[in-house]
């Protein structure tokens, strides 16, 4: 299938999502679409698959325009697409969501036909190389296998075009190689994939051509022999980006954070951190690396004092603050860059000057008596704009107004610009643009070499590798380990898979780490 996308524009009130877009995918290439979250590639792709309408512009296959009103009439002309986001039913098997919508049934009882739906997924899973047992229940497979369940059903439904969004946020290295192998075993069986991402070395590995996008627009396309990482980089972002982590070695000192035997359930009582032990000493950056959802999430809340501990201590600098609410944690030295920033980090109705003092406006020199001194913070909110590069128009400007990059370096300002101990920072570059991920990463060593103790969550294989001291991999809730960042990258997916020395690769998943809410 050859797919051509011509001037295809779409508006949201006065927001241009796509500008006169023009994108073409030949028959059997593997095409990437590259560039940052808010650059428009998902727009383009939830037009093309029919959940959204273009304002302007045409959609060509093999030549000839049509227009989807809805995903199944895109599905019927041969576009499959496979979410970010999986959209699967966790309770139903693999054959299930495969044939949901299209069930093969017995005519007679007007049943499912289970033998053939087990015997035609097979047949799809031998002829492509995704092995799923059709029996088996969605939820209890792993993501990459989850995956798999979402290639077969688009294929399944005859798909001759692949739309793969962001396929690798939430695969371990071994599961990235394992889909990089099935794509080009679907480009030899004559499939076109289109494959949105935002990261650089995919890109390189696995497309025959780029198209890059910026603020909605097309700024070029390219192919891996023509290019490399940096001049991606400055497509991307409209400048030359410094893609290397500049530090030097860590010179750590005492301990600050001590967590010991920490255990942590999720909102519906599942134990999401089984008995957790880590230290982080002054002066070193700990990254905690694992495929997300493993407890991560829950870990950073239990820190900052936003979710209860089950049982267990958390200590800062011989504090125990286990008990202590997050102002008492902010007190006590704690600084901490939430993994959501709009929800969880800034106050979005609120100016950019107060969410730079969220944490102390109730306190001298920004308020006296318990009233607010708003010359003061005013005048913090200059000095932490030009500290921390913060473009924005005025100090109170709404700060829901202002990009992503710097929402995150308001939140930095804001937790770096008073006494901290300990940093503790939840994927603090996601969503971010390669200039503002530079910036970040920059601050983050700063506060190391000035004997912050940091600990950095994140899903990002290569901000682990880059960033991290030590790092430490958690799977399933607890700590499979702590490695020097020499370890190579199968190493740590193998670890971030539930897989260590002393658990052997076949061994079954669930008993590798006792997982959450097991006992």
């Amino acid at each position: 299938m050859k797919l051509e996308l011509v001037k295809i524009t779409k508006r949201f009130g006065a927001l241009v999502a796509n500008d006169a877009v023009d994108l073409e995918v030949a028959e059997g290439e593997i095409h990437a679409l590259l560039g940052e979250n808010g650059a428009g590639k998902t727009t383009l792709m939830n037009v093309l698959f029919g959940l959204l309408h273009p304002d302007s512009g045409e959609i060509r296959i093999d030549g000839q325009a049509v227009r989807f009103a809805n995903p199944g009439q895109a599905v019927r002309h041969g576009i499959g697409m496979v979410h970010q986001h999986f959209m699967l039913v966790g309770v139903f098997t693999a054959a299930e969501n495969i044939v949901l919508g299209f069930e093969p049934t017995i005519l007679r009882l007007g049943l499912l036909d289970r033998r053939k739906a087990d015997r035609d997924i097979r047949k799809l899973s031998q002829e492509y190389g995704l092995e799923v047992d059709p029996n088996a229940i969605v939820e209890d497979l792993p993501v990459g296998v989850q995956q798999r369940v979402e290639i077969l059903k688009a294929l399944a439904r005859d798909a001759k075009l692949l739309i793969l969004d962001e396929p690798t946020s939430v695969l371990t290295p071994q599961e990235i190689e394992s889909l990089f192998r099935t794509m080009h075993a679907l480009q030899q069986s004559g499939h076109s994939i289109l494959f949105i991402t935002h990261k650089l070395k995919e890109v390189l590995a696995v497309a025959d051509r780029i198209t890059v996008m910026r603020q909605g627009r097309v700024v070029g396309s390219t192919t891996p022999q023509e290019t490399d990482e940096n001049k991606l980089a400055s497509m991307m972002v409209g400048r030359s980006v410094e893609l290397v982590v500049e530090k030097g070695p860590a010179r750590p000192g005492p301990t600050v954070l001590e967590v010991r035997g920490l255990t942590v359930g999720d909102d519906r009582g599942l134990t999401m951190v089984d008995h957790v032990d880590l230290d982080v000493h002054a002066g070193e950056i700990v990254a905690l690396a694992g495929v997300q959802g493993n407890g991560q999430t829950e870990f950073a809340e239990a820190l900052a004092g936003l979710r209860q501990v089950t049982s267990g201590k958390i200590v800062l600098e011989g504090q125990d603050v286990t008990s202590a609410s997050p102002r008492g944690r902010i007190e006590a030295g704690l600084a901490d860059v939430p993994e959501d920033r709009q929800k969880d980090g800034l106050v979005m109705p609120l100016s950019v000057a107060d969410n730079l003092v969220l944490d102390i406006f109730n306190v001298p020199p920004h308020a006296h008596h318990g009233a607010r001194d708003l010359a003061e913070v005013k005048s913090n909110a200059e000095h932490r704009i030009e500290d921390f590069d913060i473009r924005t128009s005025s100090v109170d400007a709404n700060v829901g107004a202002l990009s992503g990059g710097n929402q995150q370096k308001v939140i930095l300002a804001r937790e770096l610009s008073r006494p901290v101990k300990v940093l503790v920072a939840s994927q603090p570059t996601r969503g971010l643009d390669v200039g503002s991920i530079e910036y970040v990463h920059r601050r983050i060593v700063e506060a190391r070499d000035n004997g912050v103790a940091v600990l950095i969550i994140s899903a990002e294989l290569d901000e682990v590798m880059a960033l991290g001291d030590r790092i430490a991999v958690m799977y399933r809730g607890r700590i499979m380990g702590v490695v020097e960042p020499s370890v190579s990258r199968e190493e740590l997916g193998l670890m971030m898979a539930g897989v260590t020395d002393s658990a052997p690769p076949d061994a079954p998943v669930a008993a590798l780490a006792g997982g959450p809410g097991s006992s």
